[in-house]
């Protein structure tokens, strides 16, 4: 490792003076983070670490919408009560990200705010239509992920907290790659009032939403409608874990059994 500063703020206003006045990075959960730090990809000269500041953390429930504090840990938010009775595709999400070391220290702001192509909570954001909101505004879930590790944040701005309308009905399934327990793909399909809503993550290099899906489901909710569509290659990522194909012909397979969740749970 090398020297590093490390100051630990108690207000949301203190962390962003913090980080404006040293350029340093905000610390969360460490997950990500910590890890490129260790190999040298991230070097901060400072970190800002948010874990005391107690009006990033919690769960409030209101009249058609979850808020979740962008401190919460995924642990959390899977053993929430109010989750699970608004939108509980957002709990089974959050109990199966990562392993239990991960739930138990991985925050939600510090995944959205990361924008890893294969992480499972941009996917509910963006297809519960969700508001992050920030320290200095609030973001619709359209704009706030512009590309892989990339997002709308502002130097100096921190996420806040992330603000989910209650669905009619949501389902999130996953094909985990073993290893990291990311998503191969992964997709959250969400009946609102307004419409459906497809979101997939692990399949591009930033999620995205499945017009095609979201098209053939608002014709008809059935797992068999997601199952038909035949999804394009195009911008799709091909690796070593998985080919462009393979992960077109997942994200029609997985679309049909977040469906079949929503609708049988």
């Amino acid at each position: 490792m090398y020297d590093i500063e490390f100051e630990e703020p108690s207000t949301v206003e203190q962390a962003v003076q913090a980080l404006r006045r040293t350029s340093g990075r905000p610390l969360a959960g460490g997950q990500t983070l910590v890890a490129a730090m260790k190999t040298r990809l991230a070097q901060p000269g400072t970190l800002v670490g948010l874990g005391g500041i107690s009006a990033l953390r919690g769960i409030r429930r209101a009249s058609g919408s979850i808020t979740i504090g962008a401190m919460t840990r995924h642990a959390e938010v899977a053993a929430s009560l109010e989750v699970w009775q608004s939108i509980p595709a957002l709990a089974r999400l959050a109990g199966g990200i990562g392993d239990r070391q991960v739930r138990n220290m991985g925050t939600l702001g510090g995944s959205v705010a990361n924008s890893d192509p294969a992480a499972c909570y941009p996917s509910a954001v963006l297809a519960l239509g969700a508001t992050v909101h920030t320290s200095e505004r609030s973001i619709p879930a359209e704009s706030f992920f512009v590309g892989m590790y990339t997002t709308a944040l502002r130097d100096g701005e921190l996420v806040t907290a992330v603000e989910f309308p209650v669905p009619l009905r949501a389902g999130y399934v996953k094909l985990e790659q073993l290893a990291s327990r990311f998503a191969l793909v992964g997709v959250c399909v969400a009946q609102t009032v307004s419409g459906v809503r497809v979101a997939v993550t692990g399949a591009a290099s930033v999620v995205y939403r499945a017009a095609d899906i979201e098209q053939a489901l608002q014709a008809s909710f059935t797992p068999d409608s997601a199952r038909r569509v035949v999804v394009s290659t195009k911008d799709l990522s091909s690796d070593l874990h998985a080919s462009a194909d393979y992960r077109a012909h997942l994200v029609s397979v997985i679309a049909a059994r977040a469906v079949e969740q929503a609708t049988t749970n």
